[in-house]
């Protein structure tokens, strides 16, 4: 027994690290013949340095003047052996994960030697290489902080060139299994909460900006996933497709959550690029085909489907920006009509309603792509709202002698107004939330008016209420039913 208890003391031995690195160091090529011997003394390696960061620290000021993960950047190097890079990478995974001493930390990320393992062109080939990796990149992650962010991005002048724990985590954003995207989405998040201005311009940059694109574009493939499941034409029995628009759903909001929590770091260019992304790539094109009234034609989501995912989205992500952006093109084209219709009366009451709706238009063209999240006076780049702008507003044309009664009822409240409860439910729905939202306009609130309505109907007597409910859509300008 004390045979034993001597072997165990002495293996964590200043003595016996020495020896160690001096074997590790006599490996010229890593085969199948000497792996297993090689994975002992990287263990071993690993085993003595966390008992030294904690214990002794004779051993960890060893580790750092014999260069040590030198040695472990070599073996990967030499290795002719793949199946060595996971005990590996999983060794330094726990090792980087029990250092409690900022020293050690330090250290580790300082030399470049971290860098040069992330970036090694491993070979993954459908094995079980990709979680260890992922493991290794987490643990690399969740010791960083504002200190020690600098030791790992490489800076040319006053720009930062690369990050390979940010640039290579990426890679594994859209892995097929739903553990490494997890593990993924919390590094970024980690590395987003810890980053300075130099940081932030590499991420909000090309092509490395691009990683937000991507996520909008799966989001968008979800949409399209889920609507398949809605419009399914019988060829699956109910509770398969009832289960699937659970799944789709989820998923979706999912996303929606992830896109939360970007936003929820607060950084003015992260918020701007998340934006810009959402409104371009997924909520302009959604409004635009709903709005328009386009059918569905397998390019195009269905309006239900539309309804639906405009208003998870204004409820999870919401934002001044989405909020307005998303109720000003509602009402853009209702406005902008009306203001032409009643331009061409001639009664002085006429007029004073053409000087409030005017009132309200500009209000919207101020409101739609601004972004009052950002700490400056920018407008969100709504490349997609731009360049579909006209035709979106041609759609809404006068085809009948009751060209008034056509264009009021176009655009969503074709739907407010259709036989389909379930459209009719759904749009109501969007206009409540908008409605309800504490960061809708303070002008584009009462043009909705939806709760004033309800107000003319229980007090139509009640001149106050008259008075508050007289630039509601509904009101003002909706036919009676």
């Amino acid at each position: 027994m004390l045979r034993s208890l001597w072997r165990s003391i002495d293996r964590f031995s200043l003595q016996h690290f020495e020896y160690v690195i001096s074997e590790l160091r006599k490996i010229k090529v890593v085969n199948v013949h000497n792996r297993e011997s090689v994975m002992d003394l990287l263990q071993s390696v690993v085993e003595i340095v966390t008992y030294g960061d904690r214990q002794d620290p004779h051993i960890f000021e060893c580790f750092m003047e014999r260069q040590v993960l030198a040695d472990f950047v070599r073996i990967l190097k030499i290795s002719q052996d793949s199946k060595i890079e996971a005990p590996l990478l999983q060794y330094l995974s726990i090792m980087i994960q029990n250092m409690d001493s900022e020293q050690a930390i330090y250290y580790c990320f300082s030399n470049g030697y971290i860098n040069s393992i992330i970036s090694h062109p491993y070979k993954y080939d459908g094995g079980d290489l990709a979680p260890y990796y992922v493991s290794f990149l987490r643990a690399v992650s969740g010791k960083i902080n504002r200190d020690t962010l600098c030791l790992l991005v490489n800076v040319q002048g006053d720009a930062v060139v690369s990050f390979p724990l940010y640039t290579e985590a990426l890679r594994f954003a859209q892995h097929e299994e739903k553990m490494i995207q997890t593990a993924i989405r919390s590094l970024v998040l980690s590395i987003y909460n810890v980053s300075d201005d130099l940081v932030y311009q590499f991420i909000s940059t090309p092509p490395v900006s691009e990683y937000f694109t991507d996520l909008v574009r799966k989001l968008r493939d979800l949409c399209f996933r889920l609507d398949a499941f809605v419009y399914d034409k019988g060829k699956m029995d109910m509770q398969k497709r009832r289960n699937g628009i659970i799944l789709e759903a989820d998923k979706i909001v999912d996303e929606l959550y992830y896109f939360k929590d970007i936003l929820s770091v607060g950084e003015p260019r992260l918020t701007r690029l998340v934006m810009e992304n959402l409104l371009n790539g997924l909520v302009f094109p959604v409004l635009c085909s709903l709005l328009a009234s386009k059918n569905k034609n397998g390019s195009e989501l269905s309006a239900i489907t539309s309804l639906y995912i405009i208003s998870r989205l204004i409820q999870v992500v919401g934002g001044r920006s989405m909020i307005n952006n998303v109720a000003g093109v509602i009402l853009y084209h209702f406005l902008n009509i009306n203001v032409r219709i009643l331009s061409e009366g001639n009664s002085s009451d006429v007029h004073d309603d053409v000087k409030f709706l005017s009132k309200c238009l500009n209000e919207v063209e101020r409101v739609i792509c601004y972004s009052p999240e950002s700490n400056e006076s920018e407008s969100i780049n709504g490349t997609y709202l731009g360049s579909h702008w006209e035709g979106f507003m041609s759609s809404f044309n006068i085809n009948s002698s009751n060209g008034e009664i056509c264009f009021q009822r176009n655009g969503i409240f074709a739907f407010v107004f259709c036989e389909d409860q379930s459209l009719l439910l759904a749009s109501i729905f969007l206009l409540l939330i908008l409605t309800e939202s504490k960061d809708l306009d303070c002008l584009l609130s009462p043009m909705i008016g939806l709760y004033e309505m309800g107000d003319v109907m229980l007090q139509t007597n009640d001149a106050s209420t008259s008075k508050s409910v007289d630039g509601c859509i509904f009101i003002r300008f909706m036919p009676e039913f």
